[in-house]
């Protein structure tokens, strides 16, 4: 009898095979996406150390009730900070231990939106009061903006914060239903303060905007809510997302709170109701600007896990055809998949790289503006807007094309993708809603266009911030698009150059129609000018990478990089070829296609067909561990089915071999079946 092949056994072999093909030296790719081995070691000991914590085990968290996740998400947060003090983890190696757990923590809120805000805004009196106490935790904040009908247009929150002259204090209240702050994550049941943003109304009843003010919410002793406050949370989120976190509602009534409370260290109020001017109208935006840089290098990595993810199933999956070995193919080496997955590489690698640089760019804001310089922040402004509206829609189209690439399995909640994108998903719209964001760096763009055009005594390319660098393009009637042949995809420049005239010709166009934009144009702008912006960066990238890796790995990190230019070339040519600017030169060689775009398309092709070798060693790269992914379909050795079935026992429906609900409906249905089919 022949002997039965077992498929469940090949997927060891399949993935060890798949690692020894790999031509790169993983762990200098590595320590490359982690800015060096020091922070990867720091990072592999806390992981190891967190994995290893009974309380930190996985295995039933698929099963839990919100209530239960909401309680599980407290009490590691609570073991982090217990550690801490164990093991005398440094604040770095705290915020390692958090960025590391794929669980939506409300301390995060405390940590990315309530702490950097307070220390960015407040006066010396009130930092010198609260800032030990909330570094250290002895308060938790929460940042209370969005209401129940208004959230990105900031400029029409209800919420009042009334100076009252004779006492000193403000009076902050929710005069309507519509006025409640709703979706603020930690206020639920977390949050012993926060920071409120409400319109600053001035003896006389002048409306002076929006303002941030620190409220106590909660007593420190009992926890429970202070008077003239009504706090609870809002109920459970889509597809079962953001579980751990209390997003909350709060309406206050005539909360009385002192003077000092108002965050003045750039806008204030005098003793006797007089308004100090703010050196920059937006300072009271730049704790959503640093939240916009996070998320860049957040969903970097969150690509990361789906494309490790998939790409590991996808290599030990078999279907279809039968291959060269006599067994099914393997579903990565069809090229209808491997042109889907390998562009997650290249997009997690640009994403990460990126939001570093953008991070170091806002610490550099945040020191300008401790010392009262404002000179950054517009730029930093356009910047984290048309990011935060790319890395949010890419991730979430990204995550989605991860799940739907591993077929039927994809949909369990054990392949661990569906989870991420649940989680993400409200991306797109918290921290400004996409498209009202892409108005928002409509008008920059086209305030960066009159600037340039309406200088005396006339254009100077000198006056461009690297966001509308772009436009230098329009200043030479010399300058031409590049002409294209397939050998001009091998290299950078030629999609960097496409992408920054697609975005110069769309602002000229804009300028020129302003009276009469067609329907889609604010979002066409707002892609083209970011991706112009991230192109130029990703040719920086590419310049260093020989400073940074050897000699094999900078070949094929940077052919990752171009295959990231050249898919966004693909997903802007309705654009491109609407002005233009696809200038093909033909080949004369057959196949003769009539098609300006193939040699694009062949490119990317050719590319993914080269890194599909290397697919596991980058993902390997990546450094996540199994607990991290928490994936049956994404285990490092390979061992899906057997690891499927495993966590299927697991299933409390699977506890009782005859389920309650047989005695409680089933039997019932089936006996009134039988019945009924006996009188047929």
């Amino acid at each position: 009898m022949p002997e039965i092949h077992d498929p469940s056994k090949q997927n060891a072999v399949d993935m060890s095979r798949a690692r020894s093909k790999t031509s790169i030296d993983v762990r200098d790719v590595r320590d490359f996406l982690y800015n060096g081995p020091a922070q990867w070691r720091r990072r592999e000991q806390i992981v190891d150390i967190l994995s290893k914590d009974p309380l930190f085990d996985k295995t039933q968290r698929t099963f839990a009730t919100r209530k239960e996740l909401y309680i599980r998400g407290q009490a590691l947060t609570n073991r982090i900070f217990e550690l801490q003090g164990i093991l005398n983890w440094s604040p770095e190696d705290v915020n390692i231990a958090l960025s590391v757990l794929d669980e939506t923590l409300p301390i995060g809120l405390h940590n990315i939106a309530f702490e950097p805000v307070f220390r960015l805004q407040a006066s010396p009196e009130l930092f010198s009061k609260y800032a030990s106490l909330i570094a250290s935790r002895g308060i938790l904040g929460c940042y209370l903006q969005t209401e129940l009908a208004h959230g990105t247009n900031v400029n029409r929150l209800e919420t009042t914060a009334t100076y009252i002259p004779e006492t000193t204090e403000f009076e902050i209240n929710s005069p309507t239903l519509t006025s409640t702050k709703w979706w603020i994550g930690a206020l639920g049941k977390t949050a012993t303060h926060g920071v409120v943003q409400a319109k600053l109304i001035l003896p006389g009843g002048k409306d002076m905007g929006p303002h941030l003010f620190f409220i106590q919410l909660r007593d420190l002793d009992s926890h429970e809510v202070l008077p003239g406050r009504i706090i609870g949370d809002i109920g459970p989120k889509a597809l079962g997302g953001y579980a751990t976190t209390d997003n909350g509602f709060a309406r206050f009534d005539h909360v009385r709170i002192p003077k000092e409370n108002m965050l003045s260290k750039f806008a204030g109020v005098t003793d006797g109701g007089e308004y100090v001017t703010p050196p920059h109208a937006k300072l009271s935006y730049g704790g959503m600007l640093y939240i916009r840089s996070v998320m860049v290098t957040t969903a970097g990595w969150l690509i990361a896990k789906g494309a490790t993810i998939a790409i590991r199933y996808a290599t030990v999956r078999r279907q279809g055809e039968i291959g060269p070995d006599g067994l099914e193919r393997q579903t990565l080496t069809y090229p209808s998949l491997h042109v889907r997955l390998v562009p997650l590489i290249s997009r997690a690698y640009v994403f990460i790289e990126l939001g570093r640089a953008l991070t170091r760019g806002f610490d550099a804001l945040a020191r300008g503006l401790s010392s009262g310089d404002t000179s950054r922040l517009a730029e930093m402004h356009v910047m984290t807007s048309g990011l935060k509206v790319l890395v949010s829609t890419t991730s979430i189209q990204d995550l989605e094309i991860a799940r739907r690439s591993m077929g039927g399995h994809g949909y369990s909640a054990f392949a661990g993708v569906g989870r991420l994108y649940a989680d993400y998903l409200p991306s797109a719209t918290y921290e400004g809603e996409n498209f009202v964001l892409d108005q928002q760096i409509l008008r920059a763009a086209l305030k960066a266009f009159r600037g340039l055009f309406n200088q005396t005594p006339g254009p100077s390319v000198d006056s461009l911030s690297p966001t509308s660098y772009y436009l230098r393009l329009l200043l030479d009637n010399k300058l031409l698009p590049p002409e294209l042949s397939p050998e001009s995809w091998t290299t950078p420049t030629t999609a960097i150059l496409l992408l920054e005239w697609r975005a110069a010709l769309l602002v000229h166009e804009m300028a020129q129609t302003i009276g009469a934009p067609d329907a889609t144009v604010t979002q066409r702008v707002s892609r083209a000018v970011t991706e112009a912006f991230v192109a130029a960066r990703v040719g920086e990238m590419i310049e260093a990478l020989g400073a940074t890796l050897r000699p094999r790995e900078t070949e094929v990190v940077r052919k990752v990089y171009i295959l990231y230019l050249l898919t966004t070339v693909e997903s802007a040519l309705v654009d491109l070829l609407s002005f233009g600017l696809f200038r093909a030169t033909p080949t004369g060689a057959p196949p003769r296609s009539r098609d300006p775009t193939r040699a694009l398309r062949m490119a990317i092709a050719s590319l993914c067909a080269e890194l599909f070798p290397e697919a596991i060693g980058l993902t390997d790269a990546f450094g996540l561990s199994d607990w991290e992914l928490d994936s049956a379909l994404g285990v490092y050795d390979g061992k899906v089915y057997e690891t499927l079935w495993e966590r299927a026992q697991e299933e409390p429906l699977n506890k009782t071999e005859v389920t309650e609900a047989y005695e409680a409906s089933i039997k019932s249905i089936l006996l009134r079946g039988r019945q009924m089919a006996a009188k047929l």
